[in-house]
């Protein structure tokens, strides 16, 4: 089971992400860890899973945001430079390369 602490570092994270727009909720499962699921508003196909958890083999601290794809995304104490990269990751394409059909 997942630590309060972890929930509340998500919620940190949800928090900043509202602020620039995007959809986040922290979910909550009775069999695995809680996640933030966030969703790009203009572009509902744009959404992420973000977990908390230290590295593996490491102690409980430091934690880290993860990518769903299991990738180390961001440091939990800086819940603003996380925001910063989901939203970039979630921006939707402003338009196709000239040429491309």
């Amino acid at each position: 089971m997942i630590s309060d602490g972890r929930v509340g570092y998500l919620e940190e994270l949800e928090h900043e992400l509202d602020t620039r727009g995007l959809l986040a909720r922290v979910v909550r499962t009775r069999s695995g860890p809680a996640f933030l699921r966030v969703v790009n508003p203009e572009a509902a196909s744009l959404a992420e899973d973000v977990t908390c958890a230290p590295a593996p083999g490491a102690p409980e601290c430091p934690l880290y945001y993860w990518w769903s794809w299991g990738e180390r995304m961001h440091r939990v104490d800086d819940p603003g430079g996380a925001a910063l990269k989901v939203a970039n990751v979630l921006q939707p394409l402003t338009g196709w390369p000239s040429g491309h059909r």
